[in-house]
């Protein structure tokens, strides 16, 4: 029973492809930070592989040669100076150069490249990121406001102005321009999610009260849908909380944003009547109210004075 759970748990583990993003190694392929991900993941996998084949060959190794045989009597030894010195500077050595390899390549994975030549023309008017240093080298990026609420994630298009009611905003559906690169700002407006899209970067933290940043630019040619979601359990409907950018082409998404822009100016023009005849509705309400109150108020005095004639008839 206990190696069939066992073997049931380690099946499990394996077989989760969803949980560990790909067979061995994190996603990539859809932008640029990803692709180095992956490549700084592989490179570190690769000198771990070595290392495990050179102990786990040297295990066997001692086990097999030193092995005890009948009558044989072991050496007894107090240590190996040179061994312990070569061993321990030997693991200095290879974290030390991993490190150099790690920091060399997190700048590329951090900092935002610049979009390409023929990616989507940024107007100047456009809100970029907030912070410079958040920004491509030539500073020109297409901003996102990503927030997370249970169980939904919204995403607006800051435009120059200072009025977020008529910025264009979506939800779960991120829709992008391939060969540009975008910079997101990361919040959440209840409890504590975490952006993730696997094949275009690493994860992100939404928390409330703070702001996180990431980026990705997805290239020309690799138009599609790109599939997440929520990375922190966040609620019962956790698993629910999905997460897709849609990359476009430029040309296409122009036309996209124009037709968000025009059902969003529709919709507020009939808000706005929606609102002016509801003033009117109030106001014929009102009207009606007052003139029934001018004709019931007469009645009502002279219903009194009756009343009151006749109490006095009474007395006398």
């Amino acid at each position: 029973m206990t190696s069939a759970i066992a073997l049931a748990i380690g099946l499990t583990l394996v077989t989760a492809g969803p949980a560990s993003a790909s067979f061995w190694a994190p996603q990539h392929g859809g932008s640029p930070n990803a692709d180095r991900i992956h490549t700084l993941y592989a490179v570190v996998f690769g000198v771990g592989v070595v290392i495990f084949i050179a102990v786990f060959g040297a295990l066997v190794y001692a086990i097999v040669k030193f092995r005890a045989r009948p009558g044989a009597v072991a050496e007894q030894l107090h240590g190996n100076t040179r061994l312990e010195i070569g061993w321990t500077a030997g693991a200095a050595g290879i974290v030390l150069v991993l490190g150099i390899v790690t920091f060399l390549m997190l700048p590329g994975i951090r900092n935002p490249d610049n979009s390409d030549a023929d990616g989507w023309a940024i107007p100047a008017g456009y809100q970029t990121a907030k912070d410079k240093e958040l920004l491509p080298k030539d500073g020109k990026s297409l901003n996102i406001d990503v927030n997370g609420q249970q169980y939904a994630w919204r995403f607006t298009y800051p435009d120059a102005d200072q009025d977020r009611q008529n910025n264009v905003q979506a939800y779960e559906e991120m829709v992008v321009p391939t060969g540009t690169t975008v910079t997101l700002d990361i919040r959440s407006s209840d409890v504590g999610h975490a952006w993730w899209i696997p094949k275009l970067g690493g994860k992100a933290d939404a928390l409330p009260g703070y702001t996180n940043h990431t980026w990705f630019k997805i290239p020309r040619g690799k138009e599609g849908t790109y599939v997440g979601q929520c990375a922190e359990l966040c609620g019962r409907n956790h698993a629910n909380m999905t997460a897709r950018v849609r990359a476009v082409t430029p040309d296409e998404f122009t036309q996209w944003l124009a037709g968000q822009k025009q059902s969003l100016a529709q919709a507020g023009v009939a808000a706005q009547q929606f609102r002016d005849q509801q003033a009117k509705n109030d106001a014929a309400a009102a009207a009606a109210q007052a003139a029934e109150n001018e004709t019931t108020t007469p009645e009502a005095s002279t219903s009194s004075t009756d009343a009151e004639s006749a109490a006095g008839a009474a007395q006398r």
